[in-house]
C-alpha cells in the first residue's frame, strides 16, 4: 500500500522559507546605526548594504531560469536555508575576524541575498506543483507569511533591543538563524513534486515569445515597486512627518504596512474561490494610487501615515496575484518563468525606492515629491492588467466561438 504524501509539511516548509526571506531582508538594516558606531563605517558604505542584497538577489534569479531545473527543487531549496543560515551567524564574527570590516559585514549580505534569491524563485513552483485546490488564495496565502515574519523581525528586535540593548545584537543574529537552520531539516523530508513533466516545460526563448508573458512581467516590476517603495520608506516618512522616534517610526511605519499586507494577502487566500483575481487586483491598483496620492498630498500628518499603513492592504495582492495570472495563463512556463517573474519583481523593488530617494533629495529632502511621482507605478499596473484582461478574453474567444 503507497503511503500517502504529506503535503502540508511542504507548506510548512514553505511559510517558513518565507519568514527566512523576511529575516534576511529586514533585520540588517535594524543595525545599520550600530555597525556605524562599532566598525566606524560610513553611512555612504552602509546605504551600499540593501544595494548589494538586492543585486546579489537579482543575480541568483536570472541564474536560476538555467540551473533550478537541472540541479532539482530540493536541492536549491535546502542550499537556500543553509545559505541564509551561515550568511546571518557570519554576520556575528567575520566584521572583526577581517582586517576590513565592512567586507566582513558583505560577505555574509552576498550569502543570506543568495539564498533569499533561490527563496523567492522556486518556492511558488513549489507550493504551485501540490496538488492543492484553488491554487491563487493559496499562494496570497503563503506570500503573507513574508508580511508576518517582517513584522515579527521588527516587533521582535524592537523588544529584545528594549529589553537586554542593542550591544547584544549578536545573540539575537544567531537566534533568527535558527529559523532557517529549523526549515532546512523542513525541506529535506517534506515531498516536493515537479512543477511540469519532463519534455513538456517552455524553453527560455518559446517563453519570451508570449506577448501575455511580457505583459506580466510588466505588472511584476509594477508591484515590486509599489510594495518596497512604501515599505523602505515609511519609517523615515513617519518619523519626518510625525515627529516620533525611530522605534515609533518603524512600529507605525513599516509595521502598520506589513500588517496590513499580511491581513490582504491571507484574506485572499481565505475567499480566493468566490472572487475574480483580476478585478480584485484592478481594485487594489486603484487604491494603492489613491494610498500614494493621500501619503505624498495630505497636509495632515496623520493622513499621511494612514496613506501609507492602507497601502499595505492594497499592495499584499498584486505580487502573489501577478504570479498566480502567469501560472494560469502559463502553465507551462516552468522554474524559467517564476525565475523572470522574481527578477521583475526584485527590479521594481530596487529601481523605484533608489529613484524616490533621489528625487527627495533633488527637492531639498521633501520625500513627499519622491512618493507622489512613484504613483506611476500602481497606475501602470491598472493600464496593464485592463490590457490583459482584454487579451485574456480575446484569446478566450478565439479558442471558444460562438456558434449560431
Amino acid at each position: 500500500m503507497t503511503k500517502q504524501k504529506d503535503y502540508k509539511k511542504t507548506l510548512i516548509a514553505c511559510y517558513l522559507g518565507f519568514v527566512t526571506q523576511a529575516i534576511t531582508a529586514n533585520f540588517a538594516p535594524l543595525l545599520f546605526l550600530t555597525f556605524r558606531n562599532t566598525y566606524g563605517i560610513t553611512l555612504e558604505k552602509i546605504a551600499m548594504i540593501p544595494m548589494v542584497f538586492y543585486f546579489a538577489q537579482l543575480f541568483i534569479d536570472l541564474a536560476a531560469t538555467k540551473f533550478a531545473d537541472q540541479i532539482g527543487y530540493r536541492t536549491c531549496v535546502v542550499a537556500s536555508q543553509v545559505l541564509s543560515a551561515v550568511g546571518l551567524v557570519s554576520m556575528t564574527f567575520l566584521p572583526e575576524f577581517l582586517s576590513v570590516p565592512f567586507v566582513g559585514i558583505l560577505i555574509p549580505v552576498v550569502l543570506y541575498a543568495v539564498g533569499s534569491g533561490l527563496i523567492e524563485v522556486l518556492v511558488s513552483p513549489i507550493v504551485e506543483a501540490c496538488p492543492f485546490e484553488h491554487k491563487d488564495g493559496m499562494m496570497s496565502l503563503l506570500h503573507s507569511f513574508y508580511c508576518w515574519g517582517a513584522m515579527g523581525v521588527v516587533l521582535g528586535s524592537t523588544i529584545f533591543f528594549a529589553v537586554f540593548g542593542i550591544e547584544h545584537w549578536k545573540i539575537l543574529t544567531i537566534i533568527w538563524a535558527l529559523v532557517p537552520l529549523f526549515n532546512t531539516f523542513n525541506f529535506i523530508n517534506c515531498p516536493i513534486e515537479r512543477l511540469v513533466e519532463d519534455g513538456k516545460t517552455m524553453n527560455v526563448r518559446q517563453l519570451l515569445r508570449l506577448p501575455l508573458f511580457w505583459l506580466i512581467i510588466i505588472l511584476m516590476i509594477c508591484s515590486g515597486a509599489a510594495e518596497a517603495t512604501m515599505a523602505q520608506w515609511a519609517s523615515a516618512f513617519t518619523e519626518s512627518a510625525l515627529g516620533v522616534s525611530k522605534m515609533l517610526g518603524d512600529l507605525a511605519g513599516p509595521g502598520l504596512f506589513a500588517m496590513f499586507m499580511g491581513i490582504s494577502r491571507m484574506l485572499y487566500g481565505k475567499c480566493s474561490e468566490k472572487l475574480d483575481l483580476t478585478k480584485v487586483m484592478l481594485i487594489c491598483g486603484a487604491m494603492c494610487a489613491g494610498c500614494y496620492l493621500l501619503a505624498s498630498m495630505s497636509a495632515s500628518p496623520m493622513l499621511g501615515l494612514t496613506g501609507c499603513a492602507l497601502c499595505g492592504l492594497a499592495v499584499g495582492i498584486m505580487w502573489p496575484g501577478s504570479i498566480s495570472i502567469s501560472s494560469q495563463q502559463c502553465p507551462r512556463g516552468g522554474t524559467a518563468m517564476f525565475a523572470f517573474l522574481a527578477l521583475a519583481g526584485d527590479l521594481g523593488a530596487t529601481v523605484s525606492p533608489a529613484m524616490v530617494g533621489g528625487l527627495a533629495e533633488s527637492a531639498g529632502g521633501n520625500l513627499k515629491t519622491g512618493l507622489l511621482v512613484a504613483t506611476v507605478f500602481p497606475v501602470v499596473l491598472v493600464l496593464g492588467l485592463l490590457i490583459f484582461q482584454r487579451k485574456v478574453h480575446q484569446k478566450a474567444s478565439k479558442q471558444c466561438p460562438t456558434h449560431s
